[in-house]
């Protein structure tokens, strides 16, 4: 069975990690159970952008990356304290070994431009 990784920071977007949890949960219920998703987390509770708690799977100390075969990160809001999880080392850690194995990953980042005051998505 392949697993992906789903890497949640505090003030992730709730409706960003659903798509993820949606598709892969109703994969294995009514799909062809393939493939599995495991929320992982630096802190043992998460708030969401807009307050909501989550409880990860796993934390990220706990789990080993290498059994893990893509990786998902959804992406936040500066204001609920999205950047200080994602870019904490550990959780760039992540991203760069997922890289470095040229294992899939899917990030959305939106960032301000300092020079213009305007929101950008970034996607790598």
């Amino acid at each position: 069975m392949k697993k992906v990784l789903l890497l949640l920071a505090n003030g992730f977007e709730a409706y960003e990690a659903s798509v993820f949890t949606d598709v892969f949960g109703w994969s294995l219920y009514e799909g062809d159970h393939s493939t599995e998703l495991v929320s992982i987390g630096l802190h043992p509770v998460l708030t969401c952008t807009w307050g909501y708690d989550c409880i990860p799977m796993q934390q990220l100390k706990d789990i080993e990356l290498s059994e893990f075969d893509a990786l998902a990160i959804p992406s936040g809001f500066e204001e609920a304290n999205f950047y200080e999880d994602a870019f904490d080392e550990r959780f760039l850690a992540v991203i760069r070994e997922f890289d470095r194995k040229k294992k899939a990953h899917r990030c959305h980042l939106c960032r301000k431009s300092s020079s213009s005051k305007k929101w950008r998505l970034k996607r790598t």
